[in-house]
């Protein structure tokens, strides 16, 4: 795996807005260095989380979860770079533990980059599970890069302009008559 990694950029993509980020920092970085872009999702069959009494038609093969593994990750390719810029960013689907699959990937890559969230979400840590394994196991330089935060919705509250001290609102001019 290192013999593919050479001069590139390896970047762990899991289709979340995070990981966008990191896809797209790693164009721009890989463009700035004239490097190669690695893209990496890594995937475990699930077939042993059904039970063992659902139906056949539910339980999807390892051959489908692997065709929706790469659906995912082409949407997530062409999402950063475009329709037609698609090819210079090369796509691995790869079978096993993100935290084990990222920094064997990355081996003798130039750096490893993950999304990461902006802020603690719900009492969770900024970085995950796999972050923090991909951060001790790597031989490569980790950059976390985390998602943007999005923009706080328009507020309902009257503008400043009309506000007056103690958050109440101001008078509003009367007309005045001509005359």
């Amino acid at each position: 795996m290192a013999e593919e990694a050479g001069n590139s950029i390896v970047v762990g993509v899991d289709g979340s807005e995070a990981s966008l980020a990191a896809l797209r920092w790693a164009a721009e970085q890989a463009r700035a260095i004239h490097a190669d872009v690695i893209a990496v999702h890594a995937w475990e069959p699930i077939g042993d989380r059904f039970a063992p009494y659902a139906p056949a038609p539910v339980r999807p093969t390892a051959a489908e979860q692997r065709a929706e593994a790469a659906r995912m990750l082409a949407t997530a390719v062409q999402k950063v770079s475009g329709p037609r810029n698609s090819r210079s960013i090369r796509a691995v689907v790869a079978e096993g533990p993100p935290a084990q699959v990222l920094p064997t990937r990355a081996s003798g890559a130039r750096l490893l980059v993950l999304g990461r969230r902006a802020q603690a979400q719900r009492g969770l840590p900024t970085v995950g599970a796999v972050g923090r394994a991909c951060v001790r196991c790597a031989t490569v330089p980790v950059v976390m890069v985390p998602v943007a935060p999005r923009p706080a919705p328009p507020s309902t509250a009257a503008p400043e302009a009309e506000q007056q001290a103690g958050g109440r609102p101001a008078r509003k001019p009367r007309p005045v008559r001509a005359g």
